[in-house]
Formats: structure tokens, C-alpha cells, sequence
């Protein structure tokens, strides 16, 4: 294999964290979108998981670093530290049990303190694959995601029905908000790092440019 190809084989870096209630299917969600996997019999997350994937946004390729959080409330302190300077923070229900819908508004508070303005926030039913036992409609709650400015899906890590979808739309919003100026890629709580690949056969040099007389941009 030869090496001479650019130092990152990606543009970007995305940073995305995943909240919501126990047993909501957190840990399946991030396990079908890294491995292409269902994870029957998750464990509960103690503290927080990783997981990363590249994919490709607009003919860049983006590698996603996932931070998968533990939905107790006894771990709710450790996973608030990781809610700073996300991009995009996937947050999950279960279409079977209505009290982790009910939950939302709470997991919605804390997404909105603790992150910043531009954080692209996409609601995931999940478990869509037992349609039988559903106890939430699509129909509520896509006018909550309306309502409170959030992308919507209804997945199931099970049979990885959109799945996939989930994390490219939040990806989608992110890099468009990339595009229209309003994520500033300096800023350190945006969650996004810009790794421009070095041109071919060239090397990334770090010499100070000349400083033009008078110009202070």
C-alpha cells in the first residue's frame, strides 16, 4: 500500500452525542451504524461509549466521532460533560414506551444548555420494528420535532431501518451550516474540526506568511 496519498483520508471531523432515556436502544443505534450489526441484549451504558464511522457529505468524506451516553439519571452528570461543543446530537425515544417520549422535553432542555446554538438535534423513534406494541405515533411526534426546530425519524436498530439515514441527515444539516456560514469552524464549541488534506506530493508547511504592511486582517 502506498502511503503518499494525503494524511487524512477525511475532511472533516463531526462530533455527535447520543441522549436519551435507558433501554431506549442508544448503544444498538451507534452498534448497526459502526458495525452493520444488531446488538441484541445491549448491556446498559455505564458512563459513556465511542464509536466512529467516515462517511461521505456532498462528496466530502466525514469521519463521525459518536459519543454514546448512558440514559440513568444517576450517570446524568458524567454525560453533561460530553454534550459541549457536539455538532450534531442524535436523541432517542422508544415508539413502545411513552414515558421515554414523555422524557423528551427534559433530555430537549438539557441538549439546549449544554450545547451550542448551531447543534443540529434529530429526533429518532426508535424500535419501529414493533409496530404492534407502539405507543407513540409517527404524527405526534413529528409535530413535536416541528415544533421545537428538530429533524425527525422514526429507526429501528434492529432491522436498521434508517439508521443510516439518521446519522447522514444530521450530518447533512451540519455541513450545509458549514456552507452557509453559520457554524464558525473556529469556534471551539462547534464540534466540527476541518482537516484539509495536504496537496498531492506536497507537504503541509506551517511557515509564517509574510505579514502585509498596515494590514491588520
Amino acid at each position: 500500500v502506498k502511503m503518499t496519498t494525503a494524511p487524512y483520508n477525511y475532511s472533516y471531523i463531526f462530533k455527535y452525542i447520543i441522549i436519551g432515556d435507558m433501554g431506549v436502544g442508544k448503544s444498538c443505534l451507534l452498534h448497526q451504524f459502526t458495525e452493520k450489526k444488531f446488538m441484541a441484549d445491549c448491556p446498559h451504558t455505564i458512563g459513556v461509549e465511542f464509536g466512529t464511522r467516515i462517511i461521505e457529505v456532498s462528496g466530502q468524506k466525514v469521519k463521525l466521532q459518536i459519543w454514546d451516553t448512558a440514559g440513568q439519571e444517576r450517570f446524568r452528570a458524567v454525560t453533561r460533560s460530553y454534550y459541549r461543543g457536539a455538532a450534531g446530537a442524535l436523541m432517542v425515544y422508544d415508539i413502545t414506551r411513552r414515558s421515554t417520549y414523555n422524557h423528551l422535553s427534559s433530555w430537549l432542555t438539557d441538549a439546549r444548555n449544554l450545547t451550542n446554538p448551531n447543534t443540529v438535534i434529530i429526533l429518532i423513534g426508535n424500535k419501529a420494528d414493533l409496530e404492534a406494541q407502539r405507543d407513540v405515533t409517527y404524527e405526534e411526534a413529528k409535530q413535536f420535532a416541528e415544533e421545537n426546530g428538530l429533524l425527525f425519524l422514526e429507526a429501528s436498530a434492529k432491522t436498521g431501518e434508517n439508521v443510516e439515514d439518521a446519522f447522514l441527515e444530521a450530518a447533512k444539516k451540519i455541513y450545509q451550516n458549514i456552507q452557509d456560514g453559520s457554524l464558525d469552524l473556529n469556534a471551539a464549541e462547534s464540534g466540527v474540526q476541518h482537516k484539509p488534506s495536504a496537496p498531492h506530493g506536497g507537504r503541509l508547511t506551517s511557515e509564517p506568511q509574510p505579514q502585509k504592511e498596515g494590514c491588520s486582517c
